[in-house]
C-alpha cells in the first residue's frame, strides 16, 4: 500500500492537547461532526439514498451535489473516529456512518452505477453530460469517502460498491470505439481512483485516471471535435443555451479543457477544479515512478504543473493564499488581476479552492522538496482555510472576499445551497496531521521532512521498531521551535526542516539559530530545507534540538503587491498569518475602509487579546492611519465616494488608530460586516484625494 497520503498518514501524528490545531480540531470534533450531521438531515440529504422524492428535486439542478456532501462528511466523520473521543457523541456520529453506508448500499444500481440526480431526477440520461452535471466528481467523493470508512471499520462495505461502480465507469470511458472519450467537467475523480489505485492495486482505477488526464483538451478526441461539443450537440444544446459561468460559447478552460495540459501556459478557469486537476496531475506523476516500465513518458506533466503552479502562485493569487478573482466562473482571471472587493473588481477566493491549494502543494512536495510548495501550504491553511470556519466550528465562508461592500458584507453563514465548503473543511482538519511532515524508510533508514509547526509528535514503525519525532511551539505567534528525536542507534534518522521564506535574518545574518551549537545541522540547507543528517540527530536523544527564528520574523510587516496588479495597497502580515481590520474593533468605520489610510512607515503597536471560544489568546497590531472625510457629503452619503475638483474645503483629515487581528478570526464577534485587508497607501491617498501631506 502506497502511503504517502495524508488521508493515509495522518494517525501517525498525535496533537499535544493545547496546542494551536488540536484546538480547533477538538470543537471539529465537539461542535462541527454534529452541526453538519444535523443539517444533512434537516435539507434531505441524510435520507437522499432511499432514492425518495425530495421538494429540493423541483429545483432542477439544486441536488446535483448532494453525493458529494454526504461522502465529504462522512469520509470526514472516519477521520475523527479513528481518535479517542467522547463516547457517546461518537455513537451518535458512529451510527450515522452505519447507516448512510446501508443507504448507499441500497441506492446502487445493479449494473454498479450509484447517482441521486440521475437515479430520482434524471433517470435515463446518465453519462449524457459529465461536463457540467457531476456525475464523476461525485462519484470521485464517494470513492475518497469509502477509502476512509475502510482505513477506520476495516470493512468493505463501502468499498465494495465503489469498486464495482468502477469497473462500470472503466468500461463507459476510454480510447475504445465504442467508449465515451470524456473526462469529468469537475476534477476529483482522477485523484480518487490514484488513490484507490495505492490502496488497493486496481489496475483499473490507474487506466482511468491516467486515461482522463491525458486526454483532457484534446481538441479532436471526437470525430475530428472536441468532446465537450460533440456531448452538447447530441443533447441539442445551442450555443446561447451555455452555462451561466461560461461568458463566452465554447469556454473549456473553464474546466481546464481547452488544451491539453501540456500545451496550457497559464492557470484558468474554475480554481477549484483547476487545483484539483492538478493534484491529480502531480499524483499521476509520482505513482508512474512506480507503476510505469517507462516513466519518463509523464515526466513533462511535472513541467505542466510547475508552469501553472508559478503563474498561479506569482501573478493570481492573494496575499492570503486565496485564488480566484472572478465570480462568475469562481476562478482565475488575468494576470496580476487581484482586486480585492465585489464592488472594486471582483474577489472569489472559495475555500475549497485554498483547500485545492493545500492538496496541490503537498503533492507537489512529494516531487520536489522545495519550500516555495510548502510556504504556499502555509499560508492557505492559516488564512484562507482555516478562516473558511467560524472559531466555534458551526459557521462558515464560501468567499474569502479581501474586502467587504454594502452588496457583499463580511458575514458567516451556517450552511450554502451549494455546500461543497463545510464539509470539506472537516475532512481536511481531519486529516490535517498528514500535511504536517512526510517520511520515507528504506530498511533502517529513515527521512523525515518538516513541513508545518506545531505541537506534536510522530510516530513510525521502522521495522518493528519505534521512532518518534516530537515538536514543542508556540507555532503560529512565535519560534523556537524545539525537537524531541527517541529512535534506536541501529536506526539512521535524516531531518529535514522547512526554513519560511517570510524569515527574517538575525544580526549575524543566518535566517535560523541551532541550539546546542554542537548539534548545527551542517547536513545542508537547500530550497528553503534545513537538512540535519543522521550523525547529529544520533545526538538529540540526549540533547533535544532548539531551532529558532529572529524575533524580526514574527514582527508585523508591511506587504506590496507587484505594480502591475493597480493595488497600491499595504498588507500588514506577522509570521504565517496576514491581518485585517473589522468595525468590531473600529466602530468609526462607515465606509468599509475604503477611505482610510496608513503609511509604510507606521509604527505598530501589539496587544495580547483573549478568545474565549478557544481560550487562547492571540496578537492584535494597531496601526496609526488617516480617515479622509468630506465633511459636507459624509452625514448624507455615509463616505467621501471620490475627490472632484471644488472639494478641497470640505475634505478633513482625522487621525485614527486602526486595529488588525488575524484574518482566520473576521466574522467571529458580530458587528456590521466591515472588513478590509488591504489598505490605501498614505502618499497616494492624499495624492488621490487632495490637500497635503501626512504623517502619523
Amino acid at each position: 500500500m502506497d502511503s504517502s497520503y495524508p488521508q493515509e498518514t495522518f494517525h501517525r501524528t498525535t496533537f499535544e492537547p493545547s496546542s494551536f490545531w488540536a484546538k480547533r480540531r477538538a470543537i471539529v470534533r465537539k461542535n462541527t461532526l454534529r452541526t453538519q450531521l444535523n443539517i444533512l438531515k434537516s435539507t434531505g440529504r441524510y435520507d437522499a439514498f432511499r432514492l425518495k422524492w425530495h421538494p429540493a428535486y423541483d429545483d432542477g439542478h439544486k441536488a446535483l451535489f448532494w453525493d458529494s456532501d454526504v461522502a465529504k462528511w462522512l469520509e470526514g466523520a472516519c477521520y475523527f473516529l479513528a481518535e479517542e473521543g467522547d463516547e457517546e457523541e461518537d455513537a451518535v456520529i458512529d451510527h450515522a456512518v452505519k447507516e448512510l453506508v446501508d443507504m448507499i448500499r441500497s441506492a446502487q444500481w445493479k449494473d454498479g452505477y450509484l447517482n441521486l440526480f440521475f437515479t430520482v431526477v434524471k433517470p435515463g440520461q446518465r453519462f449524457t453530460n459529465v461536463r457540467d452535471l457531476h456525475e464523476l466528481y461525485n462519484a470521485g467523493h464517494l470513492i475518497e469517502a469509502a477509502l476512509s470508512h475502510q482505513q477506520h471499520y476495516k470493512n468493505n462495505l463501502l468499498l465494495d460498491p465503489m469498486l464495482q461502480y468502477l469497473e462500470l465507469i472503466h468500461e463507459k470511458f476510454g480510447p475504445g470505439p465504442e467508449q465515451l472519450h470524456g473526462y469529468p467537467g469537475h476534477p476529483e475523480m482522477e485523484l480518487a481512483l490514484l488513490r484507490l489505485y495505492a490502496r488497493t492495486g486496481n489496475r483499473h482505477a490507474y487506466e482511468l485516471a491516467k486515461y482522463f488526464v491525458t486526454e483532457r483538451g484534446n481538441s479532436h478526441g471526437v470525430q475530428g471535435k472536441h468532446f465537450y461539443l460533440i456531448e452538447a450537440q447530441k443533447r441539442g444544446e445551442r450555443p446561447s443555451d451555455r452555462p451561466d459561468s461560461w461568458p463566452t460559447a465554447d469556454s473549456y478552460w473553464y474546466e481546464q479543457a481547452h488544451k491539453p495540459i501540456l500545451e496550457q501556459e497559464t492557470i484558468e478557469g474554475h480554481s477549484v477544479r483547476a487545483m484539483y486537476l492538478l493534484t491529480a496531475v502531480s499524483d499521476l506523476v509520482r505513482q508512474s515512478r512506480i507503476v510505469e516500465t517507462d516513466p519518463t513518458q509523464l515526466d513533462v506533466y511535472k513541467t505542466a504543473c510547475e508552469r501553472l503552479w508559478d503563474n498561479m502562485v506569482n501573478k493570481k493569487m492573494y496575499f492570503t493564499g486565496g485564488i480566484g478573482a472572478i465570480d462568475q466562473w469562481e476562478g482565475f482571471g488575468i494576470d496580476y488581476f487581484l482586486p480585492q472587493s465585489t464592488d472594486e473588481g471582483g474577489c472569489y477566493a472559495e475555500t475549497c479552492a485554498s483547500i485545492g491549494v493545500m492538496m496541490l502543494a503537498e503533492r507537489m512536495l512529494q516531487l520536489d522538496l522545495s519550500g516555495k510548495y510548502a510556504d504556499i501550504m502555509e499560508l492557505a491553511l492559516y488564512n484562507t482555510v482555516l478562516g473558511g470556519m467560524s472559531q466555534n466550528g458551526k459557521e462558515f465562508l464560501y468567499e474569502n472576499h479581501l474586502a467587504s461592500c454594502p452588496a457583499r458584507p463580511s458575514k458567516r453563514e451556517d450552511w450554502f445551497d451549494c455546500a461543497c465548503c463545510p464539509p470539506n473543511l472537516t475532512r481536511t482538519l481531519g486529516i490535517l496531521s498528514g500535511y504536517m511532515w512526510s517520511s520515507t524508510i528504506q530498511g533502517n533508514d529513515v527521512t523525515i521532512s518538516v513541513h508545518l509547526y506545531s505541537s506534536a509528535t510522530l510516530t513510525l514503525d521502522v521495522g518493528g521498531q519505534k521512532v518518534t519525532l516530537k515538536q514543542e511551539t508556540n507555532w503560529p505567534w512565535g519560534s523556537p521551535v524545539t525537537f524531541f528525536l527517541d529512535a534506536p542507534s541501529s536506526v539512521n534518522v535524516t531531518i529535514n526542516m522547512r526554513i519560511p521564506g517570510w524569515a527574517k535574518p538575525f544580526e549575524h545574518g543566518m535566517l535560523w539559530e541551532v541550539t546546542p551549537s554542537h548539534l548545527n545541522p551542517f547536513g545542508g540547507f537547500q530550497k528553503h530545507y534545513l537538512t540535519m543528517s543522521p550523525g547529529y540527530t544520533s545526538k538529540l536523544g540526549k540533547s533535544p534540538m532548539m531551532l529558532s527564528f529572529s524575533p524580526a520574523s514574527f514582527a508585523p510587516r508591511m506587504l506590496l503587491h507587484h505594480p502591475a496588479t493597480n493595488q497600491n495597497t499595504l498588507t500588514i502580515a506577522r509570521g504565517p498569518l496576514i491581518y485585517c481590520a473589522e468595525d468590531v474593533d473600529n466602530n468609526w468605520v462607515q465606509d468599509h475602509f475604503k477611505t482610510v489610510s496608513i503609511s509604510s512607515s507606521a509604527k505598530f503597536e501589539e496587544i495580547i487579546e483573549q478568545d474565549d471560544i478557544l481560550d487562547e489568546r492571540y496578537v492584535k497590531i494597531i496601526v496609526p492611519g488617516l480617515r479622509r472625510l468630506d465633511t459636507r457629503l459624509y452625514a448624507a452619503i455615509g463616505y467621501f465616494p471620490g475627490y472632484e475638483a471644488g472639494y478641497e474645503d470640505y475634505l478633513e483629515n482625522q487621525e485614527v488608530d486602526i486595529k488588525f487581528i488575524p484574518y482566520f478570526y473576521r466574522g467571529n464577534r458580530g458587528g456590521r460586516g466591515h472588513m478590509r485587508v488591504g489598505f490605501r497607501r498614505l502618499d497616494q491617498a492624499v495624492k488621490l484625494l487632495g490637500g497635503g501631506t501626512w504623517r502619523p
